[in-house]
């Protein structure tokens, strides 16, 4: 004869593959009386596109903004082209080689420290440095020209570093023909 020596001390472990055991048959049994023949009706499923971008057709200026981006951001008094600017002109670059009949008017920014010359100046250096990156991935030269605006035309003036930060830029305008 075998003697089955119980215990009346449960470990935590035993406890939990004693609780989970539980859920998984309650589980089953749960599952066991949803076997019906009733019809469930499918809901109505679309992939039209959300409203408001049923009309944006590609190749438009709106396509370039949305899918594409329009602005490059620097580093405090620095026209460097850094890894988030390269990702962001490598899609414009691609975009304009793809869309031809593009002009892209190359707009660059300064936030406010330094002289108005020092800005406007630190401002052309960025513009013409996204221009000279767009022309180096196969863009056109005769498509693109670039203007510093130094501290005009600010996003936002304000005095703290995380707000200055969006007036350090170069914004990419789209035009259907080249300024004089």
């Amino acid at each position: 004869m075998t003697h089955i020596r119980s215990s009346s001390r449960v470990t935590t472990a035993n406890a939990r593959r004693l609780a989970l055991g539980l859920v998984l048959v309650a589980g089953a049994a749960a599952l066991a009386g949803c076997n019906t023949t009733d019809t469930v009706a499918t809901p109505n499923v679309t992939n039209a596109p959300a409203i408001g971008f049923a009309n944006i057709a590609p190749g438009s200026e709106e396509a370039f903004m949305l899918n594409v981006g329009r602005r490059t951001y620097f580093k405090p008094g620095s026209a460097e082209i850094d890894e988030t600017a390269r990702m962001t002109l490598d899609k414009q670059a691609d975009w304009l080689n793809r869309n031809t009949g593009w002009y892209a008017k190359i707009q660059g920014f300064a936030d406010d420290p330094g002289t108005e010359a020092q800005n406007t100046s630190l401002s052309t250096k960025r513009a013409n440095a996204a221009m000279a990156y767009l022309v180096s991935k196969g863009v056109a030269p005769g498509r693109l020209w670039a203007k510093g605006y130094g501290t005009e035309r600010k996003v936002r003036d304000c005095p703290e570093e995380e707000c200055k930060a969006q007036n350090r830029r170069v914004v990419t305008n789209l035009r259907e023909e080249k300024e004089r």
